[in-house]
């Protein structure tokens, strides 16, 4: 998918783990997920249709994984979310690929936009 054909759409869904290995085995075993390891603190899942990835980057948040939506400018995407009233609760940070930030919706559901970088 082009990243135009996937601007404003949930693109990944985030696990913060406390074992990667062990979450690789038990979604590898129970589900048939295929992972590709980013380095000691991030892997990728592919389940066949959908992207997430496991990380130990940030602390295990009972409550569910982060989702993440994709967007082609952050920038505009979190002057939208500001003025319908959303909250940063993350600043832009960049990462291997692209950047994100995070945000908290008005019922207190905290979820990532995300950009790639510039080919």
């Amino acid at each position: 998918m082009t990243d135009q054909g996937r601007h404003l759409r949930i693109d990944n869904i985030e696990f913060n783990v406390a074992d990667i290995e062990r979450s690789k085995a038990f979604y590898g075993a129970v589900f048939g997920w295929r992972f590709v390891d980013y380095g000691p603190t991030y892997t990728e899942f592919q389940d066949g249709r959908l992207t997430g990835g496991f990380t130990t980057g940030e602390p295990v948040r009972p409550g569910g994984p982060l989702v993440i939506l994709y967007a082609d400018d952050l920038e505009d995407i979190q002057h939208k979310l500001l003025a319908a009233g959303a909250r940063i609760s993350r600043a832009t940070f960049s990462f291997p690929g692209g950047k994100r930030f995070h945000f908290i919706d008005p019922d207190g559901y905290e979820l990532a936009v995300w950009c790639a970088d510039p080919a």
